[in-house]
């Protein structure tokens, strides 16, 4: 497990960039460079963030309700927006338990916010790289039961985790540790709709050094393999249960083009 590093301020990161396009004000000019080109690309693409995010609301919303789940394992946490996943969860199931995960120096700066519990949950955060599975696990391990159903929670993270990096791999491992019971919740970019953005937008990333790996829907539903997939099974994100919270309105023509699912650890 990694200590808190510097802040990098030279190199655009996902999880500043995510806060730019969701309206922040914690990030840098590099990561605002980056995200207006990616609104040049597809001038959604702030709404589009907004769609993942109400999916993490309504996929923890379902995990609390239906699924009985009162521990979370949340990793690329990204800078706290409010309502952040403790308060979704806990405001349902007071007594639920969250451990975050980041590896960006900033999000640690915002850990206050990300540990604001109910007297009767717990939550807590973790400085962390996907790519430590097992330092990660050992850490949660401190206050998750892993006796217990725990939700693993990987949102718009593994498109920056290419298949050379073992993203297949990383999930296996974290979701080894954890019973029978437990849930892996994903939601992932994918150049299915429109081929000739996404390959520009991997450039882009390229060109700064970062990963973007947009994955097909073969490709997304292959880290599903062996659990069983809650319905309606692999999706578009803002079709996953949209009755569980208020609808993200997003302009011009197509789908927001980003996979989701979450399934049960058998």
């Amino acid at each position: 497990m990694t200590g808190p590093d510097p802040i990098d301020t030279t190199t655009p990161h996902p999880a500043r960039v995510y806060d730019w396009l969701l309206g922040g004000k914690d990030n840098y000019p590099v990561d605002e460079e980056m995200a207006r080109g990616l609104v040049a690309l597809d001038a959604r693409a702030p709404e589009m963030a907004r769609v993942n995010r109400a999916f993490m609301h309504r996929a923890v919303r379902w995990l609390v309700t239906v699924g009985g789940v009162r521990q979370f394992l949340d990793i690329g946490t990204g800078i706290p927006t409010e309502p952040n996943l403790h308060q979704i969860a806990q405001g349902a199931a007071p007594e639920s338990r969250v451990v975050y995960t980041d590896n960006d120096p900033i999000v640690l700066r915002h850990a206050e916010a990300l540990l604001r519990s109910t007297p009767q949950g717990v939550t807590e955060y973790v400085q962390a790289d996907v790519r430590e599975p097992e330092a990660i696990i050992e850490a949660a391990a401190k206050v998750l039961d892993l006796e217990r159903p725990v939700a693993l929670s990987l949102v718009a993270l593994l498109h920056f985790v290419s298949d050379e990096d073992g993203a297949y791999e990383l999930v296996r491992r974290l979701l080894a540790p954890l019973p029978s019971g437990s849930y892996l919740v994903l939601s992932h970019a994918t150049g299915d709709y429109d081929r000739s953005s996404a390959d520009r937008a991997t450039r882009m990333y390229r060109e700064r050094g970062l990963t973007l790996a947009m994955r097909s829907r073969e490709e997304f539903t292959a880290f599903f393999r062996g659990l069983e997939l809650a319905e309606p099974g692999i999706s578009l994100a803002a079709d996953w249960h949209p009755g569980l919270g208020e609808p993200v309105p997003v302009p011009g023509d197509g789908p927001v083009p980003g996979y989701v699912g979450v399934a049960r650890k058998l």
